[in-house]
């Protein structure tokens, strides 16, 4: 049991140290295997790097203008990510743009430098969270700031479960990147939250934002698919970020 437990307690540091530059022990054990069994942590770790901003954005906003406080919430999140995510989604949105083939669309994705459509993909899409968040009642913006980090990372896992890899070949195809024990998890971890929020956002606002977060991740993956038969490491950023962003609309949709 204590050794169970242990084991656990490394995943969810190995999904720490994967997503964020949160410190963890440098001893971590660490291969494929389980990389692939600490996924059914990543909400997890959006909950913690939700709650993070949540408290930044309550606490500046103590001291400083509601908007300020946004900003400085958004700010720390990335922060901790080393925009992790947004990254992805710069590389996603210049090669679906630039590429005019799947081959032209995975070799601008590969590349280190993301050009006008990556930044302006990124851009409006951070302008579009602060518009939305800046609107919102302070407990409702963190509630809402917790809950989307949470729904965006089951978004993208539910993408490597339900997706082929663009890059894969043969039978790799069809091999989830997540385990159905991991997938049953993550899942239970996100709905948990889900109902938390409801307690300060009332549950249609909450349904709503999460039909929201389907809508705008699932369009992206069905184009993506389209594009290049599959889905890459920048386009799971892409979906998370589109999966956040599609709550807090949903969100204020209803409110």
């Amino acid at each position: 049991m204590q050794a169970a437990l242990r084991l656990e307690g490394e995943l969810f540091l190995l999904a720490v140290q994967y997503l964020t530059r949160l410190p963890v022990p440098r001893n971590l054990p660490s291969s494929d295997d389980l990389m692939v069994r600490a996924v059914k942590y990543h909400p997890m770790v959006g909950l913690l790097v939700g709650a993070i901003g949540a408290l930044v954005l309550l606490s500046c906003a103590q001291v400083l203008p509601w908007t300020v406080a946004v900003i400085l919430s958004l700010s720390t999140t990335v922060l901790i990510t080393a925009g992790f995510h947004e990254a992805g989604l710069a590389d996603a949105a210049e090669g679906l743009a630039v590429g005019r083939n799947r081959t032209e669309v995975l070799r601008v994705m590969d590349g280190r430098k993301p050009g006008t459509y990556g930044a302006l993909a990124l851009g409006l899409v951070i302008a579009l969270k602060l518009a939305v968040l800046a609107d919102l009642s302070p407990a409702l913006a963190a509630a809402v700031l917790v809950t989307g980090h949470v729904v965006g990372r089951m978004a993208y896992i539910h993408v490597t479960w339900s997706t082929v890899h663009a890059r894969s070949e043969g039978l790799q195809k069809v091999v989830p990147k997540v385990t159905l024990d991991g997938y049953r998890v993550a899942l239970s971890t996100t709905l948990v939250v889900m109902a938390a929020a409801m307690f300060v956002a009332g549950p249609m606002a909450v349904i709503s934002g999460f039909v929201g977060a389907i809508v705008l991740a699932q369009i992206f993956r069905a184009y993506v698919a389209a594009r290049i038969g599959g889905y890459t490491g920048d386009c799971l950023g892409g979906v998370m970020q589109l999966g956040e962003l599609g709550l807090y609309l949903g969100v204020a949709l209803w409110v």
